[in-house]
């Protein structure tokens, strides 16, 4: 099976000892979303987690703790770097201190295993479409070589986010075509594959592909092993990408980030993260309670025939 680390909240910046702990002692707990009386126990072991994924906008705090990680797992990890400020994402590092975090992970994972996104693309005040294609543009310049590839994708007007952002606009059509053209020349000239996310639109024509962000060629590709052929059904409507189990929580990140999906409130976010997260427990927030119902996950290897996992 595949364990996703970040796609509720950014745990490589803000739960770093906490995920060093759960990779040290083999196993988590995750709180059922919908009905939180339901845990469920992901055992966090070589034999029936084929890869472990990441995703984060600030990588520095989990580095020490890679190694360790990497000698046991396949792993695949999706760094963010985007064009946007203080003023769209509170407490991310800034372009220039991303990129230096990324050569630092490079380092360790070897740049095969790094997607670089630019996503979600948003237009309004300052982040116009020429500002978009400069910043692309300059950070293209100082990613070439380090990464496999560019992941990017359209702001999409989830009803949560339209509720917590009203002055946020869908991008145009025209816009759409604008960036698409520009993106996928800019990635050419600097040798890099770039495709988009979910159901973002298909530019064959402006050379970039339309493809999962996750796929098991993708993974198997990164990591030198070889997965079965199986139907990949997504994470949501348009998403091409192989089903993975989330180890964190809704409303935990306390990047602060404006277009976000998974917190229904910034503060109330940052005031889990405060408030409710213990570093030696089994789950990201709080700890079991009586009347939890704890259920052992089925997880079986996703490998091929023939192939076994790294250790």
């Amino acid at each position: 099976m595949i364990i996703n680390t970040g796609a509720r909240t950014d745990t490589a910046q803000w739960y770093a000892p906490w995920l060093q702990r759960r990779f040290e002692e083999g196993f988590v707990f995750v709180r059922n979303p919908r009905f939180p009386y339901k845990v469920t126990r992901y055992e966090l072991d070589s034999a029936v987690v084929d890869c472990v994924l990441f995703c984060s906008k600030n990588y520095a705090p989990l580095l020490p703790a890679l190694p360790a990680i990497t000698a046991r797992f396949n792993t695949h990890f999706h760094f963010t770097i985007t064009a946007y400020g203080r003023d769209i994402e509170p407490r991310v590092p800034s372009i220039d201190d991303a990129v230096e975090t990324l050569y630092d992970l490079e380092r360790i994972v070897g740049a095969k295993r790094i997607c670089w996104r630019y996503d979600p693309v948003l237009l309004m005040g300052e982040y116009t479409v020429a500002r978009h294609l400069e910043t692309f543009d300059y950070l293209c310049g100082r990613l070439a070589g380090h990464v496999d590839r560019c992941i990017f994708s359209f702001v999409e007007m989830y009803q949560k986010l339209a509720e917590s952002y009203p002055e946020l606009r869908p991008v145009g059509q025209e816009d759409r075509d604008a960036l698409a053209r520009g993106l996928g020349s800019i990635a050419a000239e600097h040798g890099i594959s770039i495709q988009t996310c979910g159901n973002n639109g298909l530019w064959p024509q402006y050379g970039i592909a339309a493809s999962g962000c996750t796929t098991l060629a993708m993974l198997g590709a990164a990591n030198g092993v070889e997965f079965k052929r199986l139907a990949h059904k997504g994470q949501r409507l348009g998403c091409g990408c192989f089903e993975s189990r989330d180890i964190g929580a809704y409303d935990s990140c306390p990047n602060g980030c404006r277009y976000c999906y998974a917190n229904r409130d910034a503060e109330r976010a940052l005031h889990n993260w405060r408030n409710e997260h213990d570093p030696e427990s089994p789950l990201l927030l709080g700890h079991l309670q009586d009347g939890d119902e704890i259920t052992f996950a089925t997880q079986k290897s996703l490998l091929a025939s023939g192939q076994q996992a790294l250790f």
